[in-house]
């Protein structure tokens, strides 16, 4: 039986509407390639996702998960079982008062705030669900006058997809401003991560490639000033405006930078800048950039991909991974 008669066979309680066969995935990915997913489920709640994982474990079919598809190649074949959106979206912001400290004054007790002191006063917890995009979660702190995520709201993408990557800018990570993160595994079961829980690294975490699903995330930020949280990130903005080839399709940066290279210069330095397989080419503006000129395929962004690696190894004797994921099979 397909995953098609399986689901309208069944008693899912969730909308008809937000379950999808054959579903281009070229929609849902900002590099606008790849095939079909056989079956493509809008997820919008906690419940929906529990539901969801436990039909595909009775059924015995696959798992895949995409956030925003911003970090994602998808291949011209598509995707085989279920393929996830993640589309829980909600921001809950609390501030966390100063510590009070009590000192003995006779026979009175005075109570005292510390102030001055960034780590004990202007704190604020928030509490993110992992399908909200990284922009909207930027305006609504700038809203609210809250600093720390100016150098990584820019960043396409999702919240839960930032953590999964350890995503970062301007010399700041995801890492650096998370206490706790909760996940789903695909049995439904929920288990919280702390920020040491994750192991981040440079573009990793304990997540990735593995089988937990984020729903939300809580983030420790501070009190700032309006004019200069904005300043700063009109500052970023218009940074990768100019640095970066934001005006085609692409997942970002297709490589990592290296333990002692610099990945973009080295791939200029090969020659290869503005080097194209069909409409997939190495950016004129950014070398770290693969982008879509208007058609390609996936296959010929893999090829161009492995036409670099196999240049700058030769030239250099440097291996270039990979900070995109590749999802799916070939045609």
């Amino acid at each position: 039986m397909s995953i098609k008669e399986l689901i309208e066979n069944s008693n899912l309680n969730i909308d008809r509407e937000k379950i999808l066969f054959d579903e281009p995935m070229k929609k849902y990915t900002t590099f606008k390639v790849g095939g079909p997913a056989e079956c493509l489920v809008k997820i919008e709640s906690e419940e929906e996702l529990k539901e969801i994982l436990n039909f595909a474990k009775e059924n015995n079919i696959k798992v895949h998960v995409v956030g925003n598809g911003s970090n994602l190649l998808v291949l011209d074949g598509g995707i085989k079982g279920i393929t996830l959106l993640i589309r829980i979206e909600d921001v809950k912001i609390s501030e966390e008062k100063p510590i009070e400290k009590t000192k003995k004054l006779g026979d009175d007790i005075q109570k005292t705030e510390e102030k001055g002191n960034p780590e004990k006063s202007n704190k604020y917890i928030v509490e993110v669900k992992s399908g909200t995009k990284i922009a909207k979660l930027g305006q609504i702190l700038l809203s609210h006058e809250i600093t720390g995520f100016e150098e990584i709201s820019g960043i396409p993408g999702t919240i839960g997809g930032a953590v999964i990557m350890n995503a970062g800018a301007h010399g700041k990570e995801i890492k650096d401003i998370v206490k706790t993160v909760k996940c789903m595994d695909y049995s439904g079961k929920i288990e919280e991560f702390t920020n040491k829980d994750m192991k981040f690294e440079y573009r990793n975490s304990i997540l990735k490639n593995s089988k937990y699903i984020v729903i939300s995330v809580i983030l420790e930020l501070y009190k700032g000033n309006k004019e200069e949280i904005l300043e700063k990130m009109n500052q970023y903005r218009n940074y990768r405006k100019e640095h970066q080839p934001i005006e085609y399709p692409s997942a970002g940066s297709t490589f990592k930078r290296g333990n002692d290279f610099i990945t973009a210069k080295l791939i200029d330095e090969a020659g290869l800048k503005g080097y194209n397989i069909g409409d997939a080419e190495i950016s004129t503006k950014h070398a770290g950039f693969v982008i879509n000129k208007g058609n390609a395929t996936a296959e010929d962004i893999l090829k161009l991909i492995e036409h670099v690696k196999k240049v700058t190894y030769e030239k250099f004797g440097k291996e270039l991974s990979l900070e995109i994921q590749i999802m799916g099979e070939k045609r």
